[in-house]
């Protein structure tokens, strides 16, 4: 029989991003110590927020969008009575009172309407673009938008530690979630104001903060040469869709673009689909018109080597 030989290596890194580095410091880290050239991200973290960030090698970053509506959980420092112009630390305080007669009890009663889906305006200071350019650099010029409104969906908020006037939050929520947000609508709410201090994000989908890299690792990971080792499977994102194993003929035909019958593998939107060797051919996507499975991503048109 033959075998699929991927030429490249692909695969997730789930890395730790550090406080003060931006995800594309960590891309351009990963690039240069593993001396890939293909090496991209999934989900930003803004600069001053830490935890895991997944780092794509090669083709994974075609499966970026697969990944969109995997939900994220955060752990969210808010302190109570200062507001400022970007709604975390980052920024210019704005106003800042005295709140300490809001009570834990008081913010567990308001936690209730944030959870389930919530509307959103976008803060001004984000990379949301208005007549071509990024609201952030508006905001810096003192120019005034008006915020864009967007759907986010709280699966879970609950408190995990209270102090008088600071609050941390643990967050579930689907994409596109602003949790400075979360934390600006809150003081809203209470009416003394607040801000976003500290932000972690504690999982991503599959990737959990337990099991990411901290720089320092992954530096050692590839000085002593066993990066590659750590990498997550391409299809490892790709878990919540079925998945069906085809012969070398199928694999041909579907690597040429033709759709297929792909038996045994139920009707859902999407496929995962491997070959006998275990590695993933393409992503299909069924036809509902001629009934068949549309490739929808073919991860290259892969040399075979003989398997005895």
């Amino acid at each position: 029989m033959t075998c699929c030989r991927y030429p490249g290596t692909d695969g997730f890194l789930n890395v730790n991003k550090p406080r003060g580095k931006t995800s594309f410091n960590i891309v351009a880290q990963v690039r240069k110590l593993t001396g890939e050239k293909r090496v991209g991200h999934a989900g930003t973290l803004d600069p001053l927020a830490t935890g895991v960030l997944p780092v794509c090698i090669g083709q994974a970053a075609r499966l970026v969008e697969y990944m969109a509506d995997s939900t994220k959980t955060y752990r969210a420092e808010i302190e109570l009575g200062i507001t400022t112009d970007t709604y975390d630390a980052e920024g210019k305080i704005l106003q800042q009172v005295d709140a300490n007669y809001v009570t834990r009890q008081m913010v567990e009663e308001v936690l209730g309407s944030f959870r389930g889906e919530i509307t959103q305006e976008t803060p001004a200071f984000s990379a949301v673009k208005y007549h071509g350019k990024p609201g952030y650099a508006l905001a810096r010029k003192g120019i005034k938008i008006t915020p864009k409104t967007r759907l986010a969906r709280i699966e879970r908020i609950e408190i995990v530690d209270w102090h008088p006037s600071l609050v941390t939050l643990e967050i579930d929520c689907g994409k596109g979630t602003y949790i400075r947000s979360i934390a600006s609508d809150l003081g809203q709410k209470l009416g003394c104001g607040a801000y976003l201090k500290n932000l972690v994000r504690l999982r991503y989908g599959i990737f959990n903060i337990v099991d990411a890299l901290t720089v320092e690792q992954m530096e050692e990971a590839c000085q002593i040469g066993y990066w590659e080792q750590l990498l997550y499977p391409l299809d490892s994102v790709l878990s919540s869709f079925p998945s069906v194993v085809i012969d070398e003929n199928m694999e041909r035909s579907l690597c040429n673009g033709n759709a297929i019958s792909l038996p045994g593998c139920q009707t859902n939107t999407l496929c995962r689909v491997h070959n006998y060797c275990g590695n993933l051919v393409a992503v299909a996507r069924f036809d509902l018109e001629r009934e068949l499975w549309q490739p929808e991503k073919v991860f290259g048109k892969l040399d075979t080597v003989t398997v005895v």
